[in-house]
């Protein structure tokens, strides 16, 4: 784990120089909290520590691409990942590995195994969590000001409907997150 944790620094130092301040909710932030989500899901979920490894470095890279542009940004993602994991000795089966699990987390989520479920779960951790308030203000303040929502209503209708068709795919995320994900829908419904 010694390669894992020099990356870990690097790649947290290199999004929280390179991301635009912009990305409210795609930020270092966002980052930190979906890897310690990987990482309380994984221990969950019994994954041992070789895998473990790799998807927390999958989890570190999920977002990376937002520095070279956010359309598309799980393949720059992949692109980041590729470069600089073989100067920390990540072999290519590896690397393909890490690319495989970046590229589960593409909306929609239609993950192909098991550590791509915990991904995917990992990612929308907050769905179901008590801070899923303050978090969504943070996208729906990205989003409103790169144009991609155009107000309050439009966003509150986009939260709505991708509550309702969100599924966490882990025994962690319907054990520990679904009761709590249902609450913060009927919020948003006004219930």
């Amino acid at each position: 784990m010694q390669r894992y944790s020099r990356l870990k620094e690097v790649v947290l130092k290199k999004l929280q120089d390179e991301l635009l301040p912009s990305f409210y909710y795609h930020s270092y932030h966002h980052t930190v909290d979906m890897h310690e989500s990987a990482e309380r899901i994984a221990d969950y979920e019994k994954i041992d520590a070789s895998e473990k490894e790799l998807l927390l470095v999958a989890a570190l890279f999920h977002d990376a691409g937002f520095i070279i542009n956010q359309e598309n940004h799980e393949q720059h993602s992949c692109k980041i990942a590729r470069e600089m994991l073989p100067d920390f000795d990540y072999e290519l089966s590896e690397i393909d590995h890490i690319c495989d699990l970046i590229m589960a987390t593409c909306m929609p989520a239609n993950p192909q195994n098991h550590l791509q479920e915990i991904i995917c779960d990992a990612d929308l951790d907050y769905l179901g969590r008590s801070d899923f308030k303050e978090i969504g203000d943070l996208l729906y303040k990205e989003l409103f000001e790169s144009g991609a929502v155009n107000g309050f209503d439009e966003w509150n209708q986009m939260q709505i409907r991708f509550l309702s068709n969100h599924r966490y795919f882990t025994s962690y995320g319907q054990t520990n997150r679904e009761e709590k994900k249902q609450e913060n829908l009927k919020v948003l419904l006004g219930e």
